[in-house]
């Protein structure tokens, strides 16, 4: 059994098939892309990734950029931003943008396991909510 599903995008493929074994280790299934527009493409095929863990500097559309377009057609979709190349700066900006939380490579695996439940728990809550209100909605109506 998965503890969550998660969509990793970074553009270096080594970083991604050692965090695709550390994390499936850990019971995290995880979909790799590699720049911003194959995790969007990713996205529009697969409603079930609950988590974006994203990184900035990528080729293509950078991180910042995707992270938009993720929440824009994904609002749900929790997004955490990794890098190595991160500021303060950039981590209050990509905060401001929508995204659940902000770690620097290299970073410890059981951190980040824990950051993905966080999140995961978070859309799930925001889904049951949903879920709640339509109920409501439909058993409210006057026949």
């Amino acid at each position: 059994m998965t503890i969550a599903k998660v969509m990793l995008v970074d553009d270096e493929k080594p970083f991604v098939d050692t965090m695709v074994k550390r994390l499936n280790k850990r019971e995290v299934e995880i979909v790799p892309a590699y720049n911003g527009q194959e995790a969007l493409e990713k996205l529009a095929q697969d409603n079930t990734i609950e988590v974006v863990i994203l990184d900035i500097k990528m080729p293509v559309m950078d991180g910042m950029e995707a992270l938009g377009k993720i929440k824009s057609s994904h609002p749900l979709v929790e997004v955490i931003m990794l890098t190595g190349h991160g500021t303060v700066e950039t981590g209050i900006e990509g905060m401001k943008k929508g995204a659940f939380d902000y770690l620097m490579k290299p970073c410890n695996t059981d951190e980040l396991v824990e950051k993905v439940l966080e999140a995961a728990a978070k859309k799930r809550h925001h889904e049951e909510k949903i879920i709640e209100a339509r109920v409501k909605a439909i058993t409210l109506r006057k026949p």
